[in-house]
């Protein structure tokens, strides 16, 4: 048991039937029905594999489609497609979720068999507005349709969607109430790393913050300063302007106009009370890149020009930048430093990244452009730890419990 919860190590699943809850959603290339990404599901290939190894009949529980529009809901038939190719073994799958075919297909399950069950976003209760609506209690929702009509044909449940470990639903929360319960071997590697970051980071502990995710790194930054986790943070994107502009600093009258019609304003006023309080420790661009007919242009603060719009940091940002992470002990990352989707703008995020490969600290690097970045540059094996979540892992670094962190907990005191 690690932090309260079980893991796998002490499950007993040859010849039962475990209910496993994975997050393998991806983009998905609808004109072709194929998957535009296996990251996470690769991700989650260990737990699949060991449970199936050791003989207990697998039922996955998944979702594809983040949006609270029903249209962006897609099935999990090609994710079933790409299990069976990365397990070397046929992953069974059905296009329902709770219905009586699917409980007839659990049921015919033998032992070390997997079938992936269809997006349990079809059914309501997991779907977000049922979520923020309702807001359930982890009991409530322990009588849903989807956790009454699964829990009584399962031994056991595992978890292993912690990029998913923010959501407060059913298959997430649920089923710890009734069911023994169990953290798969990328939610435990996943919850240990960013706990150790977060108890007890080898020091100095630098924290890069960009993009343009500005609540995320809001959340975050309280947090880790105020509990004297962050030794240093260095900002770029949207987070690094937000803050030059709070201490009156000329970044570009497109710039400034991005933050406020963006409804950002308010960061500007937080900023500058994070500043007063931990101007030490927050590092700030010492100068900025634009595009002027598809060129790139550098000035350091002060004599950047009025009208511009800020997308990069520039050489001089980055050599500090570089040179504190090449100190680090532990780095945490994330968002990218500009917008690296463009070559005149991708300069500063490419030169942090390589940073982020060549320093001897540990890295832990998270969220959607982060993990996007480190793939175009080739450096995915370079870095310490790459986590499958966003959501999941700016709240736990915010201080938030997480709910499924709680349920989990809960699980692990059930019997059955």
């Amino acid at each position: 048991m690690r932090f309260g919860i079980r893991t796998l190590d002490e499950a007993q699943v040859a010849g039962k039937t475990v209910l496993c809850r994975v997050d393998i959603n991806q983009p998905v290339d609808r004109e072709k029905g194929t998957l535009k990404s296996v990251n996470r599901i690769k991700a989650c290939v260990p737990t699949v594999k060991e449970l199936s190894d050791k003989g207990a009949r697998v039922v996955l529980l998944a979702h594809q489609g983040s949006d609270i529009e029903y249209k962006n809901f897609y099935t999990t038939k090609p994710h079933a497609a790409v299990l069976t190719e990365l397990l070397g073994r046929e992953v069974k799958w059905i296009d329902d979720v709770c219905g009586p075919a699917a409980r007839e297909a659990i049921q015919a399950l033998k032992d070390g068999e997997i079938l992936l069950l269809d997006n349990v976003r079809f059914v309501s209760e997991e779907q977000t507005l049922f979520e923020q609506k309702l807001r359930l209690t982890h009991e409530q929702q322990a009588r849903t349709l989807l956790v009454e009509k699964l829990s009584p044909l399962a031994d056991l449940y595992v978890c292993d969607a912690f990029a998913a470990a923010h959501r407060d639903q059913p298959s997430l929360c649920g089923f710890e109430q009734v069911l023994p319960s169990y953290m798969g071997r990328l939610f435990e590697k996943e919850y240990c790393t960013v706990s150790q970051v977060m108890e007890e980071p080898d020091r100095p502990c630098v924290f890069v913050l960009g993009g343009a995710k500005i609540s995320d790194a809001f959340l975050m930054m309280n947090t880790v300063l105020s509990r004297g986790v962050a030794d240093t943070i260095l900002t770029g994107g949207l987070v690094g302007n937000i803050f030059l502009t709070a201490l009156g600093k000329e970044i570009g009258k497109g710039s400034v106009d991005f933050i406020l019609k963006s409804n950002y304003g308010e960061y500007i006023d937080r900023a500058r009370e994070l500043y007063g309080q931990y101007g030490e420790k927050i590092v700030l661009p010492v100068d900025l890149a634009w595009v002027t007919d598809g060129e790139r242009q550098e000035a350091e603060l002060g004599a950047v020009p009025g009208d511009i719009g800020a997308i990069d940091i520039g050489h001089k940002s980055v050599k500090l930048y570089r040179e504190v992470i090449l100190g680090a002990k532990t780095v945490f990352v994330n968002g990218p430093m500009g917008v690296f989707e463009q070559a005149p703008s991708e300069y500063g995020t490419k030169e942090i990244w390589q940073a982020l490969a060549d320093t001897g600290g540990f890295t832990v690097l998270g969220g959607g452009d982060s993990i996007t970045a480190t793939e175009k540059y080739g450096l995915t094996d370079k870095m310490g730890y790459i986590c499958t979540g966003g959501g999941a892992l700016i709240r736990f670094l915010s201080g938030e419990e997480l709910p499924v962190v709680k349920a989990l907990r809960h699980g692990a005191e059930v019997s059955k």
